[in-house]
This record gives C-alpha cells, structure tokens and sequence, in this order.
C-alpha cells in the first residue's frame, strides 16, 4: 500500500492484523512509542488526515492512500512546532515518553476552556507530571528560564527540543540489524512443579532459534530486586526454574525472527505440571500448615524462616507501650489496609541485547541495554549469574521512560543476556502492558494496625504499630521496603514508649516490590490517620497535635530502636511545611463544593531520609578537553527524576560556565564511573555531591595550571582564566580531568506535609478536591520548576492511591485488572491544581544545600485524603482505595 508519513510518500506491506504503531516503527518512526496496545494511554498517538488517532489500534491496512503526520512531522529540534515549542518553554515532560504523543494530540486543539482541555487529552496519560506543566503548556505559560548557570534558576532540560519531536532516543529506539524477539510463556498455574517439558514442536516452526527452559539456564540463585549491597534481598529466584510460584511465572522462552513467531511456538510447547498447594491470603501463609512458598531454601538464601513463608521480619521497642496506653488520657486503635499498585511508567520495561567485539570466548562482548534505573548493578549481577567478568559486559541506558522503583528490577536482562549467548544474535525483549500489570512486581499490600495514646495535652505517650506485608510469591525488595516504611514513619514522631512489630511474608500472589515511598506510603497512611482519630478524640487542631510531637533538631530519629545510625538533620524545615500548609488551607482558593456535597479537610505528614541507607555510591568526573569544552560523566540514569538537568546546572555553575558548554555522559559502565543508581532519590544528593566535588576539583586544577602559566593568581570565567591582563584560554589548559566520589553517608531527612479540602457526594461517594496544598522541605530548591514537577507528580501518584488505582486479584492468584482501561491511572481532570510552597532551609549535607525531592511528596497525599474524607462524611475509612463504591457504603451503612 502507498501513504504519506510526515508528507513523504511511503510504500509499505503490512503484514495481516498489523497495527499502525507497529508499522511506523517498524518504517524507522520510533517517535511512535509502545505505551498500551489497546488505545487506552495515548503514547502511540499520530494525526491521521489532520485527526489524533491511537495508532495502537488502527489497522495498518486502512491507512492506505492517507497521511499519517507524527510528532517528528510537526517539526525538528531546530524548528519546532508552535506547540513543541510550548511544552519546552513550560517544561511541559519529566521522563518524556508520553509527550510526542501528547504533543500531537494538542496540535489541534487551538485553545480550549478547562473542561475541553480535560476531555480532549482524556485520552493522553502522564505518570510523571501531575498535568499542571502541561496544561501550562497549552496555554502558552513560560516556566523555564534562559541562560545563566546558577542553580536556583528554573532552567530547561537539555534534552527538551529532541523529546518533544521524538527525536530523543528510548531503550528499543535503535533497533540493529538481524534483530530476534523474545516471547515467554508463562505459568497458568500459581504453584505448580514442572514434571516433563516438550520443546520440539516448538523448535522446528520456521524463524524459531531457540527454545529456552528451566535446562538452559544457569542454576544459580538470585533476587531480581537489585541493591548496593547485593545481600540485602534474598536469594529465592532463578532465571528459568523448575518450580513456578505465581500465575504468569516464567515457564520457557522462545527466541525467534518476530515477536509473533516467537508468541506462535509458545503455544506448541507441552508442559506437564505437577500443582501443587498455594497460599493467597498473607494471615494465612505463617499458619501450621499452610502451603510453603519456598521450602526447598536454606540458609544461603538468607529467608528469615522458609517454614513459615517469612521473607523478613522486625521486632522491637523502646520504652513500655502496654503502660504508656494504659496511663493516657485518649487512645486510639484501628488496621488501616492498602493496596497493590502497579508503577506504572509508560515505557515498559525492555531489553535489547547483542555480542560486539571480541572478548567473550571470541564470539564477542555482551552489550545490553536496558530501561533500568540501575545500569551497574544489572552489570554486576548478570556477570554473577553467566559467570562473566566485569570487563565481559557492557550495560547502558538510553533516556529511561519512567520508573517509580519498578526498574531497580532485573526482570528483562537475565532472559536477554541468556539468548544472546544461546543464539550469537541481537536480542529483544519488551514487556507488554499486562506483563506490567500481572507479573511485574507491586506495590507490597500491607495490613498496618496502630495503637496510639497521648496525655490530656495531646502529647504523645505511646505508638504501636503491627505490619503484615504481602510479599508475594519472591521476596525482591520486601526486607528492605518493611524496615523503611516502618522507621521514619515512626521516627518523626517524640514518643517515650514505641514498638514495632512487622512481616513480610511469601503468598502465591504475583510478587511485590520498590515503589515510590518504599514501604513509608503505606505505614504513614496508618499512623496519620489514627493521629488524626486522635485529634478529634481530644479536640484539638490536626497540625497543632503534629507541632507538640514531631522530632525536633537535637532529638534522636527512634523508630523501634535506641541504636544510632548515620542519620542527622543537616538541616530541618518541618515547623515551616507545618505553618505553609495550614495557612494556605485557612486562605482557600475560591473554589466551591457544588450545592449539597459535604466538605471537609485534612492533612498528614511524613519524613524520609535523603538517601537510602546501607550504602549507595556515585562517582563523577569532569574534563576540559582540548577544544576548551566540558565533559561530564555520571553513571545516574535519567527517566523523568531531572538529574541530567540538576548535575549539568551543578558543574556549570561551579565553572561559572553556560550549561550548554557541558556536554554530558551518563548511564555506561563502559564511559562512566560507578553509580549504585536512581532510587531512593539519590540522584541530587549523593551523584550530585559527586558532580560538585569533581567540577571543584577541576576548577582547582584549572586555576593552578594558569598560575603556572602567568605566575598570577586568576579568576576562572566562561572561556578562561583571567591572570590579571592576560586572558588564558580554556583550550590552553587543557586536557584536565578530575574525579570525586560520593559515599552517600551520613544521610540527611527531608519533610512534606499535604493538606486538602474535599466535596464527597452524599448519593454516588464520588470524591472532588476542592483544594490541594503541598509544603516540602526540599533545601535548596535547585531547579523550582523541575522541583515543583516532582512535588506534582508525586502528589497525581498519591491521589491515584488514594481515590482510584487498585491492582486487583482474584482470590486465587489471578490479576483481574489485566488491562490498562481496567487500572484507573490519574487522568488531567482527576488531577486538581496543587498549590506548591517550599521550606527556607539550607541543608549542610547537600550540593549547595539541596535535598532530595522525588519520591517523599507521594507519602502523605493519601492519608490527607482519607482525613479530609472522615472529616466530611463522619466515618473513618480504612482501606485504599477510597472508590465511590465503597464511600458510598460507608455513607449507607
């Protein structure tokens, strides 16, 4: 068939049942991303004869004889689009992956009122943003900043002009020649022993290469979830295994010339299960009894207790809790309960791999990349597995299309790099949007019952908590995400008598892992909400009874424990977020509940440590090369968390050089130093400590070598070192190269506090925020807008928790909400305006005082939510989401 792309005549020969998306990409036009497959996020987006279509679910065959104009056909990075253009100035993108299809569907729409604004991109999904810097987009707001290199200034991203015409290259972007794809069919069964497996059918369908199973793999055991310390998650997990533990497990891969081969021979591969019994229900997984996950794992694996189906567990208390309740004034107990959530990032995860050079067994060198937030660490690990040396294989990302914790996984990598070195060709693997809905790991659920009293004057006496943690049917990241979410949870609070008592517990369920918050989102939703119970018990403001507990300069962060860690205030802005929060709520913002809805509002709190603890490394350096020019490398991948913006902003301001000048290498362990990663918020404060000290020791070695020089002591400037009437240009100097390193200890804590005021329908529950406020202690607020972003997207993320996102299960294992439709992401007009204020604080660990602010504000969104709900019903809820439904029980009961 003949149609026009971008106004070029094309010829093309879609295969039957081929889809538009496909198609272009296939043509070269990988600005056209993979975001659903069903029509429902609008990442695939294409004009069609001057009309947004999801190319997803256009029949290729249709678009015979018309023009298909993309985000690539609307303009270039030098010529962009008037709407392209917009969304660079408002800085209208975080990750980016959504925004050519974004930018294509606002092409056409002129200028739209609110309400239009909302059903026309109903059909666009951001995980990043919160919408307002799009929505700022559309209406022309300039958010970002032109020249100048001092942090504080809201300057662009470097990459803006290539993301908004799809020219910034994603993980699969870049497709190599001979490339095969990767299919795998999984297990129907949630616990089931594999007695016999047939290949053979499979291996002789032509464009078939290999038949992968649970033989062709290496026997050595592993945890997806991927750590500094490789030690902190336990071993319960192998690439291909003999034992399948949840519905959608890994059973056989095929390798094959298409992804449609490859889907085909899974079908012709007989398996003989053996089922054996399951748990679903996390009460009932440490019963006598109970089927057991993993009773085949011992020490080595480093399982609490296999026997009991116990990942992990903390048990501990200061004080005595029994008699701080009995002698207080007001008591309060309830079990609050939360859900699965999936990540949710737009780009899923996906792997492509191939063999270059000639350093393995000589058929070549193992390359991957990979949408990953931790490049090095899947290094590491894959060379572990396939008994590799480092210098063997290369990992790198390209720009990563979001994260949310669900990349500090290694989900697609192990299967790659296994039919890589099986068939010596290009290999990829790309998971669709229900493999990230029924198989990549969650959000860990979790039951959270408090127990908390106070004297007569609101001062807390005693604090309890007991957590059960679904882990689901591996225990990646479920030590570390019970202990964190149980210690700053506790921590912010001063209290004489504190207990912690929490489990993380294998289920048959899919498995559970890192998400935003790690575990603080779900135990702060307990604790805010029974503090707020308390509140009402004694009748005193909510934001008063947090002022006469929280944890001041001086006091000690005790969580379940007296023993001291690394953990310090480097500086504190919680009594400002306090004041901004509560002033903003008492001003309003004149918006109305309509005629009849009950009102109410609330808050919460939470703190988070800056970095993660036990370790988190970054290496940076810096070089003047010969042409006078900047090189910055970083091993920090970017994906919408701003580094690349923030450690470029940090260089050229200690350089005192335009942020242009720098050019930038991040995310190759083969062109960059260690970085344990992009999580826990690292990215600014432990690879931006890295990028400041090595630029200053650039400067340093700069200024010396001109003294040298002159024989005067200069002042370092944009193109060289002024010696008093000598100017000595850059090139002069050169080469230079510095390199600092980052231990990510001591850590400091950042604050948020989230207030809100509702309207709940008294008939249907629906829910509307009337007003969102959000106060972060952020130190110094290095890119406001950048910043502020994070602050929005975090809170969008929150309110989806809070109101709408359910990963739901059967009961029996089985993921109901297998379909993007059927998972409810935040659309804009879900997403209400958040009103953003920032604490006046410095902190004294930080690059020129900044904090970290990426993941903290989504923690207490949700519990502000639900108290601002109890406050305008009367009835407590205690269980996320709180859909209409079941509001409207709690109204009706």
């Amino acid at each position: 068939m003949r149609f026009d792309i971008n106004g070029t005549p094309t010829d093309a020969q879609p295969a039957p049942g081929q889809c538009l998306r496909s198609l272009l990409r296939q043509l070269g036009h990988t600005e056209v991303k993979m975001g659903c497959d069903t029509g429902d996020c609008g990442a695939c987006s294409v004009l069609l004869d001057g009309e947004p279509v999801p190319s997803c679910v256009y029949p290729a065959l249709r678009a015979q004889g018309r023009s298909v104009t993309t985000a690539a056909g609307l303009g270039t990075p030098d010529g962009l689009h008037p709407v392209q253009r917009r969304f660079v100035y408002a800085g209208g993108f975080q990750c980016g992956f959504c925004t050519p299809g974004m930018v294509v569907t606002a092409s056409v729409l002129g200028d739209p009122d609110p309400g239009e604004l909302a059903q026309a991109l109903k059909g666009n999904l951001c995980r990043c943003t919160g919408y307002r810097s799009i929505e700022d987009a559309l209406r022309g707001v300039v958010n970002t900043e032109k020249g100048g290199a001092t942090c504080g200034r809201s300057l662009p991203a470097p990459a803006g002009p290539r993301i908004v015409t799809g020219a910034e290259r994603y993980t699969l972007d870049e497709p190599p020649a001979g490339l095969l794809h990767v299919a795998v069919l999984r297990s129907p069964h949630a616990h089931a022993r594999i007695r016999s497996i047939d290949t053979a059918a499979a291996e002789v369908i032509p464009g078939v290469h290999a038949v992968l199973t649970h033989r062709d793999a290496p026997p050595v055991a592993f945890s997806t979830a991927r750590h500094h310390n490789r030690l902190d998650d336990p071993d319960d997990t192998l690439v291909l295994d003999d034992v399948v533990r949840f519905r959608g497990q890994r059973v056989a891969a095929v390798v094959a010339e298409s992804i449609g081969t490859a889907e085909h021979a899974c079908q012709a591969v007989i398996v003989d299960y053996e089922v054996l019994p399951a748990v679903f229900d996390p009460r009932h997984a440490t019963e006598p009894g109970a089927p057991r996950v993993h009773a085949d794992k011992g020490a080595e694996s480093r399982i609490a207790d296999p026997a009991r189906n116990l990942v992990a567990e903390l048990h501990g208390e200061v004080g005595d809790v029994e008699a701080g309740l009995a002698g207080a004034a007001a008591v309060v107990e309830g079990t609050w309960r939360t859900q699965r959530i999936s990540p949710m990032s737009m780009e899923t995860h996906c792997c492509l791999g191939w063999l270059d050079g000639d350093s393995l067994d000589g058929d070549g060198r193992l390359v991957l990349r990979t949408s990953s937030q931790v490049p090095f660490l899947v290094r590491d690990e894959l060379c572990r597995l396939f008994g590799l040396g480092a210098e063997q294989v290369r990992v790198l990302t390209a720009r990563v299309g979001g994260g949310f914790g669900g990349k500090q996984e290694l989900l697609t990598e192990d299967l790659v790099a296994l039919a890589v070195l099986r068939t010596s060709r290009p290999v990829q693997y790309e998971f669709t949007r229900t493999d990230e809905l029924t198989v990549a790991p969650c959000r860990h659920p979790m039951s959270v019952t408090v127990r908390v009293g106070t004297d007569s004057d609101g001062v807390l006496t005693a604090l309890a908590i007991d957590v059960l943690a679904d882990a689901g049917a591996y225990g990646n990241h479920s030590p570390g995400v019970l202990f964190h979410g149980c210690h700053e949870s506790m921590g912010v609070y001063r209290c004489p008598h504190k207990r912690v008592d929490a489990r993380s517990v294998y289920t048959n369920n899919l498995p559970s892992g890192a998400f935003r918050g790690y575990g603080l989102g779900q135990v702060v939703f307990g604790i805010e909400c029974a503090l707020d119970e308390l509140a009402r018990k004694l009748r005193l403001d909510p934001f008063e009874l947090r002022r006469r507990n929280v944890v001041v300069p001086g006091d000690q962060v005790i969580a379940s424990s007296a023993h001291r860690d690394d953990l310090m205030f480097g500086s504190y802005g919680l009594d400002q977020c306090l004041d901004l929060a509560q002033a903003a709520l008492r001003r309003g913002n004149g918006v109305d509940a309509p005629p009849g809805w009950l009102v109410g509002e609330g808050m919460a709190l939470a703190m988070i440590a800056t970095i993660p603890p036990r370790g988190h490394v970054a290496e940076a350096s810096v070089s003047l090369g010969p042409a006078g020019g900047y090189t910055l490398r970083v091993g920090t991948s970017e994906f919408g968390n701003g580094t690349t913006t923030v450690h470029t902003q940090i260089a050229a301001t200690v350089l005192g050089v335009e942020p242009e000048r720098i050019a930038m290498h991040q995310s190759d362990t083969d062109a960059v130093g260690f970085d344990t990663g992009a999580f826990g918020s690292a990215g600014s404060v432990v690879a931006g400590r890295a990028v400041h000290a090595a630029a200053t020791e650039l400067r340093r070695q700069i200024l010396h070598r001109a003294a040298a020089l002159t024989g005067v002591t200069g002042r370092l400037g944009p193109v060289g070192v002024q010696c008093g009437q000598r100017l000595v240009e850059l090139a002069e100097l050169a080469p230079l190269t510095a390199h600092a390193r980052h231990d990510g200890t001591p850590r400091s804590v950042a604050f948020n506090v989230h207030a809100v005021r509702v309207a709940v329908h008294r008939q249907t529950g629906e829910v509307r925020i009337l007003q969102s406020v959000h106060a972060a202690d952020a130190g110094t607020v290095l890119n406001p807008e950048q910043c502020r972003g994070q602050v929005e997207g975090g809170v969008a993320q929150g309110i989806g928790t809070a109101l709408y996102e359910d990963l739901t299960l059967d009961g029996q294992g089985r993921v109901l909400t297998c379909v993007l439709r059927n998972y409810h992401v935040p659309q804009l007009a879900d997403v209400p305006r958040t009103e953003v204020y920032f604490a006046q604080t410095v902190d004294e660990l930080g690059p020129f005082g900044a904090k970290s602010m990426s993941e903290s504000p989504y923690n207490p969104v949700a519990p502000a939510l639900a108290n601002a709900i109890r406050d305008a019903i009367g009835v407590r809820p205690y269980e996320l989401p709180m859909s209409a439904d079941r509001l409207w029980r709690l109204l009706t009961g």
